[in-house]
């Protein structure tokens, strides 16, 4: 009886040691920061710790509150600002003239206390977020702080995110927010985009109908303008007065606002409240459908330059941006070529159609022009989409590079500043999952979070010194599928977290493994902070290839934080414990998911279906176009069938040119059908195949067709998934070659046509 007391006493010892022992601060953050030099030691941060900073520095202080604030927001301890000079066993703020990049800073941990010191009031800023991102969000009270020497600078000077308030209006409690957002993750810009074909947002009070009938549109689109409606009338625009307002609460969290007038085309919003200033006079309406109108701004009446001058004039005055954008992109030109007024100004012009572009390209260059000159007189700088480039920029003109890294490119070996912000990695309005059917709707694509961190943004095709043009990144969220702040949220977290370290980081330091390792800790941040995120990264992540040595799938399953994974490959529950790489060799149905405690995550599954062609090795006649390679050849029988989006990698695409590939069975094999599976929809320029051919071969050199078939061209259609399937006497042969065809020339019902359009292919199965 004696012994049991005495280990009973022991167990309530050390039970009672577990509960009194305090959390500790972790310093492996996101960003991760250059260096962080760990040592003996720890600093308790408790109730009533002072937070000193220099008397006098109104900048300073605000970095105090914010620290004391974001302490008690997720500890729940109250610090103590005072002003004054460093103490003992105090939290210490100081610009440091040693640390020569402004936003730079140095987080130092000793038995003397905790010093933040930054370069600039502004790397004191990004220090204190440092240490918040360092503290356990689920813990309450006292927090261990291990002594350390952490040192970071970002790579880029630029560090921006856009927010596209014309398509769904938010208030201002929520950009407020939304500014929040980017401070955690050591962002420096937020992109305002205030006008847009579908409402104009900015108050301009020598213009009040722009906002009187501009930001309002009669009703809204349901779905991917799916011809229904909502009958809801929608709008809502900012006061010069609430745009100051969000202006000082982003520059509080050293955040510049840099607003966005979207000219000449994506103007509608303008041009309802203001006919005369389009070709046609009108009438307009703001736009109740997504896209992009044909209706623009008339650039040869001298009243639209007068119109623009004017609301740029007011812009300035609110927003004291030293760049202002002016958008400049997806203008159509239709308009300008039947108005008289616009012919006229080209002919005045003295603009004529050469290889350096059209008349109308050419107005359109000498329209934007105009605004740069107007800001310039100003003291502001322009910054427009890469189509500004076109006609040549003013030599303090900056870009923004969407359609690619190649607008980009150009700027930069023009020596024009850059911000690289392309669709394929910087979209956050794409799906972040291949699930799309359980992710609320978005406008097309996939961007994963992983896809996001690979980003990088100086492209080798730059020296050195052309490279050093390239100022930063920004990611884009545009809104005509997100009506609300929590889906806004959904769609920037984390991938918001992935952009950040391109950001800061060097690319060499960069490492997704680690990275993935580390966001557990910030989705706890999230969730103390009520944000709504994706959590795909706490499911299972399958990745699927195709061995073709051993002719079968190889399977790797895994979660960010290393949690037990069940699965199957047969379709029943998963129940069998994933240990390491699968072989798969046969038809499966898997599913697997990850187990936490008693929780477990959303499933992973995929079905793979296993022919004669499956892992064979394959070769192209020619190669998919550049942006649709992916992983090549291989892709073709790797048996893993794409979901109904084009961009999420399993899709080959070609354009213009045939699909050929020639697929080498290993041994002669009787065969009797051939499958293709392709992805169809033709408003994205996506046509299925006009025919489908087989030929077979002993020698791999001389073929001979055993099929053909020939479909008919498509009309305006839907997404959809096809197979296509040829039967043909039972036939023995050890190669196969298939085409799979293009269509050359896309129909005149289509707005491309006369062009070639893009095929999506993704299996040939061979049975």
């Amino acid at each position: 009886m004696k012994l049991k007391n005495t280990l009973l006493a022991g167990l309530l010892s050390c039970f009672s040691l577990v509960a009194l022992a305090q959390p500790s601060a972790d310093y492996n953050i996101i960003p991760l920061p250059q260096s962080v030099q760990l040592a003996q030691g720890e600093f308790l941060l408790k109730e009533g710790v002072r937070v000193t900073y220099p008397a006098g520095n109104e900048l300073m202080k605000n970095n105090a509150e914010f620290l004391a604030e974001y302490v008690q927001e997720i500890l729940g301890v109250k610090l103590q600002p005072v002003a004054g000079k460093a103490q003992k066993e105090a939290i210490n703020l100081a610009v440091s003239t040693s640390i020569k990049n402004k936003e730079g800073f140095n987080l130092k941990v000793n038995a003397q206390g905790v010093t933040i010191s930054g370069g600039s009031e502004a790397g004191v800023f990004y220090g204190i977020q440092c240490l918040r991102k360092s503290l356990p969000a689920e813990a309450t009270g006292a927090v261990k702080l291990p002594f350390v020497t952490v040192t970071d600078t970002p790579r880029f000077e630029y560090r921006g995110m856009m927010l596209d308030c014309s398509r769904h209006f938010f208030p201002v409690e929520f950009v407020k927010r939304y500014i929040d957002i980017l401070a955690l993750h050591g962002e420096n810009s937020l992109h305002w985009h205030l006008t847009d074909d579908q409402g104009w947002r900015f108050e301009v009070k020598r213009y009040p109908k722009l906002t009187e009938v501009g930001s309002w549109r009669e009703q809204t689109v349901i779905g991917h303008n799916s011809g229904r409606y909502d009958g809801t009338r929608y709008g809502g625009y900012y006061t010069q007065e609430q745009c100051r307002e969000i202006v000082e609460y982003a520059k509080k969290r050293y955040i510049n606002v840099m607003p966005e007038i979207d000219m000449p085309g994506h103007m509608l919003g303008a041009l309802s409240a203001y006919p005369e200033l389009g070709c046609s006079g009108g009438p307009y309406e703001v736009w109740t459908r997504w896209g992009i109108s044909d209706d623009v701004l008339c650039v040869g009446n001298p009243k639209t330059v007068e119109f623009i001058q004017g609301v740029l004039a007011e812009l300035i005055e609110v927003f004291p941006s030293e760049m202002i954008h002016v958008g400049g992109d997806e203008c159509p030109k239709v308009a300008w070529k039947k108005c008289p007024v616009c012919q006229a100004k080209a002919k005045e012009l003295g603009l004529e159609n050469t290889e350096h572009g059209t008349v109308e390209e050419k107005l359109q260059s000498y329209f934007i022009h105009e605004a740069e000159k107007f800001l310039n007189a100003h003291g502001r700088q322009m910054i427009g989409w890469d189509e500004t480039l076109e006609g040549g920029l003013a030599p303090n003109a900056s870009i923004m590079s969407w359609r690619g890294l190649e607008g980009g490119i150009e700027a930069a070996k023009q020596h024009h500043n850059v911000i690289m912000t392309p669709t394929s990695f910087c979209y956050f309005d794409y799906y972040q999952s291949a699930d799309q059917k359980n992710e609320p709707i978005a406008i097309g694509g996939f961007l994963p979070v992983s896809r996001v961190y690979s980003f990088e943004p100086v492209p080798e095709e730059l020296t050195a010194e052309e490279g050093k043009y390239i100022k930063g990144c920004q990611a884009n969220l545009w809104t005509e599928y997100i009506p609300d702040g929590s889906q806004v949220e959904y769609m920037v977290l984390p991938r918001m977290a992935a952009l950040c370290e391109t950001q800061w980081m060097d690319k060499s330091a960069k490492d997704y493994t680690s990275f993935v390792k580390r966001i557990p800790r910030l989705f706890a941040l999230y969730d103390k902070l009520g944000y709504t995120y994706a959590k795909h990264l706490l499911n299972v992540n399958g990745v699927l290839k195709g061995n073709t040595e051993e002719g079968c799938l190889e399977l790797d399953l895994a979660t960010a934080d290393q949690a037990p994974i069940l699965y199957s490959l047969d379709g029943t529950e998963p129940s069998k414990k994933y240990e390491g790489t699968l072989k798969i060799k046969q038809d499966a149905h898997i599913r697997a998911l990850a187990v936490r405690g008693t929780a477990k995550s959303a499933e992973w599954t995929q079905h793979v279906k296993v022919s004669k062609s499956s892992f064979k090795p394959v070769t192209l006649k020619d190669n998919p176009a550049p942006n649709y390679t992916y992983g090549g050849a291989p892709q073709l029988v790797d048996c893993i069938h794409g979901t109904n989006s084009y961009s999420m990698g399993a899709w080959l695409g070609f354009n213009g040119d045939d699909c050929v590939a020639t697929i080498d069975l290993g041994e002669a094999q009787e065969i009797s059908t051939c499958n293709v599976r392709t992805l169809t929809e033709t408003r994205s320029w996506c046509f299925d195949t006009n025919g489908l051919k087989v030929e077979v071969s002993d020698d791999g050199q001389n073929f001979r067709k055993v099929a053909e078939e020939f479909y008919p061209l498509p009309k305006d259609e839907e997404r959809e998934i096809r197979n296509h399937t040829v039967s043909f006497d039972k036939v023995k042969a050890r190669y196969v070659r298939v085409t799979v065809g293009t269509v050359k020339s896309i129909p005149q019902f289509h707005s491309g046509h006369g062009k070639p359009a893009y095929l999506f292919l993704d299996e040939i199965e061979l049975n």
